[in-house]
């Protein structure tokens, strides 16, 4: 969060306000910036005017989403391999789903299902952000790449207070894994903008300074000029910070980001469609039609079910106890989000993505570990990064069709597996990027590819 690095003042202004308290304006600063910085930022162009006419809504699904069990049903394997769950039609042939998502087979025409998704395995989405893995134990390592986001933000900056890349939720399994979210070499400006904890109350200025006063008193700004420009400071650095602090002010003033993440600005009966557990899917909705250009959303859908213990869609047991309450949850949210877009207009510019790090085992296992944390013994499915899923739709990208098979078992890809890269090769070609000719210096001024296999998927472009 950032704050307004003044010294403590004991005085208080006429109208009864520290300039303390009126530099805080509900706990997001500008870190000493002055009006002559801001113009300056502004005349140097690192405020930029332009922003991208498409965007995506990324949905990371955390823990690893059974596509055995969604997207990729064997009807007829073995038992121990097909599940308890059925699989129904869907308003395209052939294009069948889990009988516990009939919402989303009545617009099964609006959707792509990648089947056969190839990852390395690692419980968290830094592969499926940046394109690269992370290390392991949900440390990145030192070989870090700018999330998708974070890319998006440095090409094609946006236009004043909107931030171009929004995250509405912390994307760390644990606390203590490496937040997949950073902008790596591409600095502190590219950031994206994290709606997480009071985050209403920190856009909003404080009630006893009206907007009038807010743009009269930035000149204060002038005399608590406190950012440091050590000489060991580079200049990315002081440029990352000045433009991420420049947006905090400009943010505070313009009311469109706070309108965008008030969900009671919508009316009653659209929220009703999106229902509790989809609230960050409107909160999205939203974010894109004010100007954000990415907005990546972890859902675990997480519920509570007698004798269960639910981790998000890391169902080692109780998945079939679980899923039949998870499942209409998140596909309510899901079908309200591909819904409202198509109504508004709003489906050939937006891109939703939606899949997790990896599938889950074909063969159902009674995992012991899970005996022991959770004390139940119900089957469910390990980790499975050989096959999962990805869920696609909007963007002017083809729909009402599957890529990608898998054998009898929904074990292995036949052929050439799909991988992430070729999913975020797909998404940059939404947004008008192309990865496999676009470069961003490193640390070390080297060119880097924004991916190292840039293919897209061919048939849904």
């Amino acid at each position: 969060m950032l704050t307004f690095l003044s010294k403590p003042i004991a005085s208080r202004m006429c109208d009864g306000l520290s300039r303390r308290d009126f530099l805080r304006v509900g706990a997001l600063g500008v870190g000493g910036l002055t009006l002559a910085d801001l113009l300056r930022l502004k005349a140097r162009g690192a405020i930029r005017p332009a922003r991208l006419q498409k965007a995506v809504i990324m949905v990371y699904l955390p823990g690893g989403p059974s596509h055995i069990d969604m997207y990729d049903m064997k009807p007829d394997a073995p038992a121990e391999i097909r599940g308890e769950f059925k699989p129904i039609k869907t308003n395209v042939p052939g294009m069948d789903i889990c009988e516990l998502m009939p919402l989303q087979a009545k617009i099964a025409d609006k959707l792509a299902i990648v089947r056969g998704l190839k990852t390395q395995g690692n419980h968290d989405p830094t592969e499926l952000l940046t394109g690269i893995p992370a290390a392991g134990s949900g440390q990145i390592g030192p070989n870090r790449r700018p999330a998708l986001g974070c890319v998006v933000s440095k090409l094609c900056g946006t236009a004043g207070p909107i931030p171009p890349y929004v995250s509405v939720s912390d994307h760390r399994l644990l606390p203590s894994y490496d937040d997949p979210e950073e902008p790596a070499y591409l600095g502190a400006a590219h950031r994206p903008f994290a709606v997480k904890g009071q985050i209403m109350k920190d856009l909003t200025p404080l009630p006893e300074i009206s907007s009038e006063r807010l743009e009269d008193r930035k000149a204060l700004l002038r005399s608590f000029d406190t950012l440091r420009r050590d000489i060991d400071m580079t200049e990315q650095r002081l440029a990352g910070m000045d433009t991420y602090q420049a947006r905090a002010l400009e943010m505070i003033v313009s009311p469109r980001v706070r309108d965008a993440l008030d969900l009671n600005r919508e009316a009653d009966k659209v929220r009703a469609t999106y229902g509790l557990a989809g609230a960050d899917f409107l909160r999205a909705r939203r974010l894109v039609e004010a100007g954000v250009s990415v907005v990546s959303i972890a859902a675990p859908f997480s519920v509570r079910v007698p004798g269960t213990s639910d981790p998000g869609w890391d169902n080692h047991a109780s998945l079939f106890k679980v899923f039949p309450t998870k499942l209409p949850i998140y596909v309510r949210a899901v079908h309200a989000l591909i819904t409202d877009l198509h109504e508004r207009g709003l489906d050939r510019d937006v891109a939703v993505a939606v899949w997790g790090e990896f599938g889950r085992e074909p063969r159902i296992t009674v995992d012991q570990g899970a005996c022991k944390t959770h004390k139940f013994c119900d089957p469910g499915r390990g980790h499975w990064p050989e096959a999962g899923f990805a869920l696609l739709a909007g963007g002017g990208l083809k729909t009402g069709l599957v890529v990608g098979e898998t054998d009898a078992h929904g074990a292995q890809a036949k052929g050439r597996p799909y991988k992430a890269q070729h999913v975020l090769a797909t998404l940059y070609h939404v947004l008008g990027i192309d990865p496999g000719a676009t470069t961003l210096n490193d640390h070390n001024g080297r060119p880097q590819y924004l991916l190292d296999s840039p293919e897209k998927i061919a048939a849904l472009v």
